[in-house]
């Protein structure tokens, strides 16, 4: 096998090369699975926002295709779930962009905000909205509490 000499050419000692093994934590996984989730949450209200006839699994569940307003809340939410990527993915270490307590606290605040979703969620009165995002917000809360646990 090949071997590598440490930093400095006049080091002596040598060590092996090693190939490089993908090793996930638990908190990484979680990490992923928040923002695969926030990703498709995000399609999903640009879906909404384009006139899909979805909204009975959104804003209440009021409307089959929601009108101007709630159009212009979910283009809003897929701006706070870019936001909400930001803080996950820095708090894990994929990007470096928020200071360590900002990610912190913005991961604890993010825990709340997906833990009233499901309260909120829960009792909507719309049952599909009820049976699928209730769901997607208990999941957000876990991965984010499994994320905020972690060091910085």
């Amino acid at each position: 096998m090949q071997a590598l000499t440490d930093a400095s050419p006049g080091l002596a000692r040598r060590r092996p090369v090693r190939p490089r093994v993908l090793s996930f934590s638990v908190r990484s996984l979680a990490a992923v699975l928040a923002l695969v989730t926030l990703a498709l949450l995000a399609a999903f209200q640009l879906l909404l926002a384009l006139g899909m006839p979805l909204g009975r699994y959104a804003w209440g569940g009021q409307h089959q295709v929601l009108p101007s307003r709630l159009r212009a809340g979910s283009v809003a939410s897929i701006a706070l779930y870019a936001l909400f990527a930001t803080v996950i993915a820095d708090r894990v270490g994929l990007i470096e962009v928020l200071p360590n307590v900002v990610s912190g606290v913005a991961t604890w605040v993010l825990v709340g905000y997906f833990l009233l979703g499901v309260v909120i969620n829960a009792i909507s009165r719309s049952v599909p909205e009820r049976l699928t995002m209730a769901p997607v917000s208990a999941v957000l809360a876990i991965a984010c509490v499994t994320v905020a646990l972690g060091p910085a």
